[in-house]
């Protein structure tokens, strides 16, 4: 059974991006466009791994990241953040918020999942075998 994620992103460019790379590593992947969302989805879902933009609208990725590791369903879930926030302390300010990683975009497509792999269960290394 593949890995689940779950990508709380509102940006469509980076949407379908991150998914095409995702979904051809065989990984399942469902969308929040928002925090409200992304916790609702989450709590749901209960994804492998939640890759978590930090400029998000209603709320930012920051406070969707203490809510869930408030529930203890979340303690084990990695966070990823995933954002274009890149001064000096935003690594920082995303690891104290919950996140336990943390990628600059834009992403890079030729590592991206490599990126990726410590965190997922299974590592992300089973690309989709074409017929």
């Amino acid at each position: 059974m593949a890995e689940t994620v779950l990508l709380i992103e509102d940006n469509e460019q980076n949407v379908y991006l991150m998914k095409f790379l995702l979904n051809a590593h065989n990984l399942d992947v469902t969308v929040a466009r928002d925090g409200h969302e992304g916790i609702g989805m989450a709590e749901t879902l209960l994804p492998d791994i939640i890759l978590l933009d930090i400029q998000l609208p209603t709320m930012t990725g920051h406070d969707v990241a203490r809510l869930l590791r408030k529930d203890d369903r979340f303690h084990d879930v990695p966070i990823i953040a995933v954002t274009s926030y890149a001064m000096p302390g935003d690594r920082e300010a995303a690891i104290a918020a919950g996140c336990n990683g943390y990628i600059e975009k834009p992403i890079n497509p030729d590592t991206f999942i490599q990126q990726l792999s410590e965190y997922l269960p299974h590592g992300g290394t089973e690309e989709k075998r074409m017929p």
